[in-house]
């Protein structure tokens, strides 16, 4: 056991209700091998420390000018009396003088390394205020990037008698994720889409390793709780046939739950700090009556299917 090894976290949260059953600390990881169009987390996809521009919290127009000489790449530009960020340049930068002198948090780093042990640390502390079902949640991105890692602070929560769940997207060789599963209660599996090509197309990756490793699981000697999940994305996985795909799947692999996501834009903000363009800036929110012909699908095959965050965890 290494307590020393180290990962990289892009945020902690404590007193979180809906990553798992009762009140958690989730910590969300970074790295990811999915990179899909509408994710709600992008700054989330590399391991690699990276600076975040939020520009309704820069204060440049109202006379602080504390950054405008501080980088010596030629990442800040001021035009219009507005800062802009270079990204060509800021993308690939290491140092972040800039973040260290805005007291706004207009500009922040985003990604922070941790030892094992300061996890551990963090939620010795905050587990005096997790319930009787709570405990901690490993998010991201994907944990499964950072394996060795991920496998070193489980090791230690089962140690500390702490519950532990997991939201994946189980795209990770199958040795690793059966190991890892040792020390998981709960599991929040994500099915984006059951064709392999429709899959690609908006996720940057086929599912056959996903779909591979939940049946490998459904096998395995695990006494947890597995529940699928899904974000329901208009025009991609939302039709008939991919729901019955869905069904069928879940049928075959003797899997009762599954948790469906409306689409929502709350991550439109987090590309736009981060030079990104987001594909989904004109998309509304996944209607309720959607949703429940969804669930209905589900429940006429004696499948659970809880919508949103309105779950029995």
């Amino acid at each position: 056991m290494d307590n020393e090894i180290k990962g990289t976290i892009f945020d902690i949260q404590s007193f979180s209700v809906h990553d798992g059953p009762g009140c958690r600390t989730t910590v969300f990881m970074s790295g990811c091998p999915l990179k899909c169009e509408w994710c709600a987390n992008p700054e989330s996809w590399t391991l690699k420390k990276y600076i975040m521009f939020n520009q309704t919290s820069c204060r440049f127009e109202k006379g602080c000018n504390r950054c405008k000489n501080i980088c010596k790449y030629g990442g800040l530009n001021f035009e219009n009396n507005k800062l802009k960020l270079n990204w060509d340049i800021c993308k690939n930068c290491t140092t972040f003088e800039c973040s260290s002198v805005c007291y706004y948090d207009a500009l922040k780093v985003c990604g922070k390394e941790y030892k094992v042990s300061d996890i551990i640390k963090i939620l010795n502390r905050d587990s005096h205020s997790w319930s009787k079902d709570g405990g901690v949640t490993f998010s991201g991105g994907e944990p499964f990037i950072q394996s060795e890692f991920l496998i070193n602070v489980l090791k230690e929560c089962k140690k500390n008698y702490f519950h532990t769940a997991i939201e994946t997207t189980a795209y990770i060789e199958n040795d690793t994720f059966l190991e890892a599963f040792k020390y998981i209660d709960f599991a929040f599996i994500d099915v984006k889409h059951m064709n392999r090509e429709n899959h690609k197309k908006k996720t940057g990756v086929y599912n056959d390793l996903i779909l591979s490793n939940i049946k490998s699981l459904v096998n395995f000697n695990w006494n947890g709780r597995l529940v699928l999940r899904m974000p329901v994305i208009r025009q991609f996985n939302d039709t008939y046939e991919n729901i019955m795909d869905t069904i069928s799947f879940m049928k075959e692999n003797n899997l009762v739950e599954i948790n469906i996501l409306p689409f929502h834009r709350l991550g439109e903000s987090k590309w736009r700090q981060l030079g990104k363009e987001y594909k989904y800036k004109n998309e509304e929110p996944t209607p309720i009556k959607k949703l429940e012909e969804i669930q209905d699908l589900f429940m006429e095959n004696n499948i659970a299917c809880y919508i949103g965050h309105d779950t029995l965890f």
